[in-house]
């Protein structure tokens, strides 16, 4: 089984096709358009030993909240501190002027 996570969709088919092997995309109902999606799942796993015809199932996306990019809000929290800026007592702001 060659690996196939990390290649583009249609560098991924043509891996399988030289090692005999169909490709089928859960998530892509229209896998054989797609061209420059990336693999980042595979099953049967990289390395095991298929038959020659068997049938690889890959993923295009991890199945969540529609891949990466979006990190906030991050769990848990950064903690609280640091440097704050000391503000000036409430008062007149005209106050040392007139010393």
């Amino acid at each position: 089984m060659p690996r196939l996570v990390g290649l583009m969709a249609v560098d991924a088919r043509r891996t399988a096709r030289t090692w005999g092997l169909s490709l089928n995309a859960p998530d892509r109902p229209d896998f054989h358009l797609t061209v420059v999606d990336y693999v980042v799942r595979q099953y049967p796993r990289p390395g095991a030993e298929v038959p020659r015809d068997s049938l690889v199932y890959v993923w295009f996306d991890f199945g969540d909240d529609g891949g990466g990019g979006v990190r906030e809000p991050r769990e848990p929290r950064p903690p609280h501190g640091g440097t704050h800026r000391e503000l000036d007592r409430p008062g007149d702001a005209f106050e040392m002027i007139d010393r």
